[in-house]
């Protein structure tokens, strides 16, 4: 066997949980965007989602007191996008215009949904017990949207330090739920 040692600081991206996504908020009036990839499904139905997000992002802390967002799923064609909305801060800029996104009613949250992604999430906090020690929120999807158009297309999933893949192949192989 002729494996080797693997640096424990790159881990993450054998890991990597799902595709990256656009997390929306709303305060006072005000629409954000974070890029986060750091997030993992907990259960199917109804459909709970785990995400880490940290405490110094401005989106942290509306999150903390809306305790509601969307996340929003981007393809391949929004990847430059994407990297650029993870690069900046709400705290500084208006996302949707400098990075010409449209926002969309939610129909179960204030958050926006962004027209331009394949599918968007609307969430509900659930549980914040591993907020303070692991910035860990735990969300229950209420409403799900998915552009029939859009919804084969290519996604792409961090690998860290500005690497990703494109996922796109679809396998269907035997499996015991059907």
């Amino acid at each position: 066997m002729a494996k080797r040692s693997y640096p424990l600081s790159k881990v993450y991206g054998l890991l990597e949980p799902g595709p990256v996504v656009m997390v929306t908020t709303v305060r006072k009036g005000k629409a954000n965007i974070m890029t986060l990839s750091w997030h993992t499904m907990m259960e199917f139905e109804p459909p709970v989602v785990g995400c880490v997000i940290s405490n110094r992002n401005y989106t942290f802390d509306i999150l903390k007191k809306t305790r509601e967002c969307v996340m929003n799923i981007p393809t391949l064609e929004l990847a430059e996008k994407v990297v650029a909305v993870g690069n900046s801060s709400g705290r500084k800029i208006d996302k949707f215009t400098v990075f010409g996104l449209t926002q969309a009613a939610a129909s179960c949250v204030k958050a926006p949904l962004i027209a331009e992604c394949s599918a968007n999430l609307e969430c509900r906090v659930i549980d914040m017990k591993m907020v303070a020690k692991y910035n860990f929120f735990i969300l229950e999807v209420r409403k799900a949207w998915i552009d029939p158009a859009r919804k084969d297309q290519p996604t792409i999933h961090h690998r860290g330090r500005g690497t990703f893949m494109v996922a796109g192949e679809t396998l269907t192989l035997p499996s015991r739920m059907k």
